[in-house]
């Protein structure tokens, strides 16, 4: 039964994931839920309390993958800069990554408190791994530095949602930027 329960409950996630990505927040609904899964409105009840308790595990479940592959690319780097390399390329290829894409949409949707603080300290985390890096460049509010150049990536992130340039140009000029302003 608690194998079901998981099962179910990761079909839930996977259908919500997929409603967020091609439809935004508004797609995300629990009659839409429940279509997608094939489970009764009613059952999904059991699983969520609310819209907010889906996002809130899907930042759960979504974030720590996402943030360790940032990780990753940023512990095969050997030099502060090519970790700020790694950490804003890898963000911009995970960009079209369907876990990407649903945390984009809950991070743009209107969140009860909880979900925002979940989120909030999520992206605090994904922030304190460039801190180090930054220090070893000689900066003296590596913090600040780190949440500015975050800023750049999500602006970055934006540019290649829009679609208008190509994601390869959107990153390139991207980390241009954000290793010159770093060196300064």
């Amino acid at each position: 039964m608690a194998e079901h329960r998981t099962m179910q409950r990761g079909a839930l996630l996977d259908a919500a994931r997929s409603l967020l990505s091609e439809g935004g927040t508004e797609a995300l609904t629990f009659p839409a839920l429940a279509e997608r899964t094939g489970l009764a409105r009613s059952s999904v009840y059991e699983y969520f309390r609310s819209r907010a308790a889906v996002v809130e595990e899907l930042c759960a479940v979504d974030f720590p993958v996402w943030a360790a592959e940032v990780e990753n690319a940023m512990a095969g780097a050997a030099t502060p800069e090519g970790k700020i390399e790694a950490y804003v390329r890898r963000q911009l290829d995970l960009v079209g990554d369907r876990r990407h894409r649903a945390v984009v949409a809950i991070s743009a949707s209107e969140l009860d408190a909880g979900a925002r603080e979940k989120i909030r300290a999520a992206h605090g985390g994904l922030i304190a791994m460039i801190v180090e890096a930054l220090g070893d460049l000689g900066h003296t509010e590596p913090r600040l530095a780190a949440m500015l150049l975050q800023g750049s990536v999500d602006a970055a992130v934006r540019r290649i949602e829009m679609g208008v340039e190509e994601p390869c140009s959107v990153a390139d000029t991207a980390v241009a930027m954000v290793l010159r302003g770093v060196r300064g």
